[in-house]
């Protein structure tokens, strides 16, 4: 009994303590809320004053913006009147505008329906073309008659021969006449091959590689025949530049060039305006021949010509001294008759008879006209 009343009463002490504890720390709360009344009344009463004093700031500032509300008020309606009538200017040109647009878009359509029509019968043109050309013979013939034409534009007709046949049989396109040697030339291009280019790739590239070297070693064999007159090299002629270039870009599967292979065989290729300018060449060649051939026959005549006047110069010679001596004899002659004829006018006249003829050397001769003044 005597330990729960200890337990009690010290229960009871410690509440006392805590309570206070608890008075003090509220009083001490007190004095610092005190405190921070107090300052906010102070900051309350500098609010209120600076609040005094920006009322009328606020007031000023509220007339200012009113007035500049006003002019900007002004400004804005001025603005709207002249945006209206920028509206309208701008939506009557933009009319304008859009009805040119719209004859422009008419005769755009009028031209790409033209257009569509053109490209539609070149399409039909370039079918009817590929299938002209479908044929390897087709191919070749239109080879034939490039290379005839460009042969009559550049050539004289004596100078050249078509489907010229060789004692072997072989039957050479065209030959080109340079005095007694011949220059055969090859159309036959196999065009397949670059044709299939576009479809199969690398692997069309290698049998194009392959189909040239084979027209080009039969080219060598057929028509470089120099015991029947024909020079060493012979061309291989491609009727398209575009086929020629890529005879010039391709090699063959030892890294040769195809050109310098063809070369290698005797054969030179050439395309429609390499062989002008070799056409050009070659007229020039027969040209020059042709002066040189004139040269030698006039020289020949020249020739004829000098014989001939030795042969003249003799008789020539010889009438000339038959001439000198009857020139002579006539001189001889006419002295004769001078004296003869003064003798007889002296016998007229009744003077002394000179002799008829002088032994002695024959002096000159006084004119009649002299003799008779004397």
């Amino acid at each position: 009994m005597t330990t729960l009343l200890a337990a009690g009463l010290f229960v009871v002490v410690v509440l006392v303590v805590w309570l206070a504890i608890k008075t003090a720390e509220s009083r001490q709360r007190s004095s610092g809320v005190e405190s921070q009344v107090s300052e906010l009344r102070r900051d309350l009463q500098t609010i209120a004053t600076s609040q005094a004093q920006s009322a009328g700031q606020i007031a000023a500032i509220g007339q200012s913006v009113t007035q500049r509300l006003d002019s900007v008020t002004k400004t804005l309606q001025d603005g709207v009147s002249q945006s209206a009538q920028l509206s309208a200017q701008s939506q009557s040109a933009m009319a304008a505008e859009l009805k040119n647009s719209q004859q422009t878009l008419g005769e755009i359509q009028k031209q790409l329906g033209a257009v569509q029509q053109t490209s539609s019968q070149m399409s039909q043109a370039a079918q009817t073309l590929q299938t002209i050309l479908g044929g390897a013979k087709t191919r070749g013939s239109l080879g034939e008659v490039t290379l005839e034409r460009m042969l009559e534009d550049c050539l004289p007709r004596d100078g050249y021969a078509r489907q010229h046949r060789f004692r072997s049989g072989e039957v050479a396109d065209a030959v080109i006449f340079l005095r007694d040697k011949l220059l055969p030339i090859d159309s036959k291009f196999p065009l397949d091959a670059y044709r299939r280019l576009g479809e199969e790739g690398e692997e069309a590239r290698r049998a194009f590689a392959v189909a040239v070297k084979n027209h080009a070693d039969a080219i060598s064999k057929k028509y470089v025949l120099p015991e029947e007159a024909t020079l060493p090299v012979a061309l291989m002629f491609v009727p398209s530049e575009s086929v020629y270039y890529e005879l010039l870009m391709t090699s063959d599967a030892k890294s040769v060039p195809l050109d310098e292979y063809c070369r290698s065989k005797n054969v030179v290729a050439v395309s429609p305006n390499t062989l002008y300018a070799h056409l050009q060449v070659i007229l020039m060649g027969l040209q020059g021949m042709q002066v040189e051939e004139n040269a030698k026959r006039l020289q020949e005549s020249l020739t004829g010509l000098e014989n001939q006047l030795d042969k003249f110069l003799e008789p020539f010679t010889k009438i000339g001294t038959h001439l000198k001596n009857a020139a002579q004899s006539y001189a001889d002659a006419e002295k004769r008759l001078d004296k003869a004829e003064n003798t007889l006018r002296l016998m007229v006249g009744g003077e002394s008879q000179p002799e008829l003829f002088d032994p002695a050397p024959e002096q000159p001769t006084l004119p009649s006209t002299q003799k008779q003044s004397a």
